[in-house]
């Protein structure tokens, strides 16, 4: 398959949490680990999250450093919920958003094309939205990088279809407890593992502290 090289950023707690189970995550890293984040941003050529990220959090998905490029913003919305007032859709015309749906939803997304939000329908599986057919499709769109940034389901469709490269995992030193959203795999997204020799295997090729938290990266183990 023709696809952009993936790389899944993590900021989560000391046990590998997300968010409080009400959705609120701010802030969980300290300022050295989002301005790296940020910076992550700009090294890629586009961003992705999932829509309940994109909702909750309303969030910009710039890079916000100067002279830097800011990424595609690509939202994997399967209802075409994203608001028009949103961050994303008002700053379309200025910083491309990509938008997929499912094959039924582009009809009401009207208000998201008229800001300049370019809506891709496409197929749906047993894990939601086809991420394999959205990565084609960026990828011939000249999309040759891509970071997903949130959230949990996402992240897990991304694992499980074997397309994470690279992890950048900014761990907090802080514990938010089991009803916490999980960073792979909330909100109904399992990997669905019975055997460990199944297990989605990465080695640690960095490992630095960055002001309170850690920041360690991996790379994917061929399965």
């Amino acid at each position: 398959m023709a696809r952009p090289r993936v790389t899944l950023k993590l900021a989560t707690s000391l046990d590998g949490k997300i968010a409080l189970a009400n959705g609120a995550s701010e802030w969980i890293t300290g300022d050295a680990a989002r301005a790296a984040g940020r910076a992550l941003r700009a090294a890629h050529d586009a961003i992705c999250v999932g829509a309940n990220t994109a909702h909750l959090d309303n969030p910009q998905l710039t890079a916000r450093i100067s002279g830097k490029p800011d990424p595609v913003r690509v939202i994997f919305d399967s209802r075409a919920r994203l608001s028009p007032k949103s961050n994303l859709a008002q700053s379309a015309r200025q910083v491309p958003v990509v938008l997929f749906c499912n094959e039924g939803a582009q009809d009401k997304a009207e208000p998201l094309t008229d800001l300049g939000v370019t809506v891709l329908p496409i197929g749906v599986n047993g894990r939601g939205l086809d991420i394999e057919a959205a990565l084609q499709i960026l990828h011939r769109r000249g999309i040759e990088s891509l970071l997903v940034e949130g959230g949990g389901q996402l992240a897990a469709s991304f694992v499980t279809l074997g397309a994470v490269d690279r992890i950048e995992w900014f761990r907090a030193p802080m514990i938010l407890g089991s009803d916490g959203r999980d960073a792979i795999g909330s909100v109904g997204g399992p990997l669905g593992l019975e055997t460990m020799d199944k297990a989605y295997r990465f080695t640690r090729v960095n490992l630095a502290e960055i002001g309170d938290d850690i920041h360690e990266s991996y790379e994917r183990v061929a399965r």
